[in-house]
């Protein structure tokens, strides 16, 4: 079920509003706009709509006006959605339009017995987008309606309990664990004496839905909603106000990718957002799948007048304009002078980001406008269509986007290429080579004062650097040597406290000796820089 075109004349502030053109292909519509933009009124105007011609409720008068008022108690507004395919009788709305407001959090809940639950396309919960909308007990109880249906259920004979009670809570899982790292769902308690959500969080256990932060819970609450109402709203339009409540920018774009994938079959998300991290996402998902991300923009638009608002073209200007909604006055303040894009690990869990971390330590006290990030491996980095990279030059228009990678293995023709498009390619293998230089070994040595352990610790980094190239690296993998030079040098030197791991020991112990007066730092400055 897709919406092409809403029409809403005389509602809350909206004078004469269209909304207009919307493709049949597009899938998710966000709503862009500062607070008091009309984006929850717009919801409004769907509910009060889908409220009088789905469910027979009537109107809400006090949300309609009329500047004229020429004829007492006649309604002189309009609200007409036209969707595409096949006109739709009122009979066949029941059931297609599914709303969330912005304020869903629950901050606890036990339950000791069971109730009915009726069906949640029978009726609404509210009556605008301003009212609570708590609904996690409800959808626990839901839950456990589930099951029971499905113990009776015939065609599930030949399923164990454990299958079924994995059907049953096995989505919300996945899901939980496709946005969050370390928050599991262990168990659903006991519903006849402390029936709640219980929460695996790193070592802990059994750790109750109530203890979950404020943008856990609003996580979940969306999750577990979309999850068990998909049986009821098979075909239909969703509309979510402000999804990204309490949450942090990371957590919002991987709520809402998530979010997309939950939305079922033929069915539409309107989503209303002031979020960075959901409109970055929302992005990618454009460039991936072309056609089903739609945005509206409701910023400086003067519903006192005619309004007719078309899909907007994610081009420079209208990003550049989103940014701006999103970050406001800070948009301009936060953007670096200069990012360099370098190779590493983005999403591990222990020293991601090394590379990244490594060239900050190195220059960013002499370079503050300047940041590094890391942005994959070296394949990623030399791609010219790299979404994320797109991204970031499309939204930190002030900011020169500056990609390096790794020497590796690249032939000189390879160099030269990546050169002419602007990536900067280091001489060295890869960021290991510059850490572990004689030059900082030495350095090590003498500021421990050591100095008569440098030739028996030169020593040990070659025999380690040779039985690598016996193991079939080339003579250059300073990093397959690595782990057992720093268990050499932590022997050798009788260091303590140096780094537990390789990687912290040549982050902070290593890397603090590139200082400007060493031929290392020299060389990775006019490699990067020049």
């Amino acid at each position: 079920m897709r919406i092409s075109r809403v029409e809403i004349t005389e509602f809350k502030r909206f004078t004469d509003l269209t909304i207009q053109n919307l493709p049949e292909t597009v899938k998710v519509i966000l709503i862009v706009g500062p607070n008091g933009s009309g984006k929850s009124s717009f919801f409004d105007a769907l509910l009060d709509w889908y409220r009088s011609v789905a469910l027979g409720y009537g109107v809400g008068d006090y949300l309609y006006f009329s500047k004229n008022g020429k004829v007492n108690g006649q309604k002189l507004h309009k609200l007409a959605v036209t969707f595409h395919g096949q006109p739709i009788t009122n009979q066949v709305l029941k059931g297609k339009f599914y709303f969330r407001t912005a304020y869903r959090n629950s901050a606890d809940f036990t339950i000791s017995n069971l109730s009915n639950q009726t069906d949640p396309t029978e009726s609404l919960r509210f009556e605008n987008l301003i009212q609570n909308d708590i609904v996690v007990a409800e959808n626990y109880q839901r839950l456990i309606s589930l099951t029971l249906k499905g113990v009776y259920d015939e065609a599930n004979n030949q399923k164990t309990v454990e299958q079924l009670r994995e059907e049953l809570i096995g989505k919300i899982r996945t899901s939980l664990s496709n946005v969050f790292d370390d928050l599991n769902l262990s168990s659903i308690g006991d519903p006849l004496r402390n029936g709640s959500f219980y929460f695996e969080k790193g070592i802990s256990k059994d750790f109750h839905y109530k203890n979950l932060s404020g943008g856990e819970k609003s996580a979940f609450d969306i999750l577990l909603d979309l999850i068990i109402k998909a049986s009821y709203y098979e075909d239909a339009i969703y509309c979510i106000d402000e999804p990204e409540t309490h949450m942090h920018t990371r957590l919002q774009s991987l709520l809402f990718a998530e979010i997309y994938n939950l939305i079922p079959g033929n069915s539409q998300l309107w989503v209303n957002t002031h979020s960075f991290g959901m409109l970055k996402k929302a992005r990618e998902l454009e460039l991936l799948f072309p056609g089903t991300i739609a945005f509206l923009n409701f910023d400086n638009l003067d519903f006192d007048k005619k309004c007719v608002i078309e899909p907007s073209a994610i081009d420079k200007t209208i990003w550049e304009k989103f940014i701006e909604l999103t970050l406001d006055d800070y948009s301009k303040l936060i953007a670096p002078k200069q990012i360099f894009i370098c190779e590493g690990d983005r999403k591990g869990r222990k020293y991601q980001n090394f590379d990244a971390q490594i060239f900050s330590k190195i220059f960013e006290p002499h370079f503050p406008d300047f940041s590094f990030v890391s942005a994959g491996g070296s394949n990623e980095i030399a791609d010219l269509n790299n979404p994320s990279i797109q991204m970031l030059q499309d939204v930190l228009t002030n900011t020169n986007i500056v990609r390096v990678t790794d020497r590796d293995d690249k032939s000189e023709e390879e160099i030269q290429e990546l050169l002419k498009n602007g990536i900067k390619v280091l001489s060295r293998r890869h960021i290991e080579s510059y850490l572990l230089d004689d030059e900082l070994l030495v350095k090590l040595c003498v500021n421990t004062k050591q100095d008569a352990m440098v030739k028996e610790l030169l020593a040990a980094k070659q025999m380690r650097i040779q039985n690598s190239i016996q193991r079939g690296n080339p003579k250059d993998d300073i990093k397959s040597a690595s782990g057992e030079i720093y268990i050499d040098t932590k022997r050798i030197l009788n260091l303590t406290q140096c780094g537990n791991t390789k990687d912290a020991f040549m982050r902070d112990t290593i890397c603090p000796l590139i200082t400007k007066d060493t031929k290392v730092f020299n060389d990775l400055y006019n490699e990067i820089f020049n």
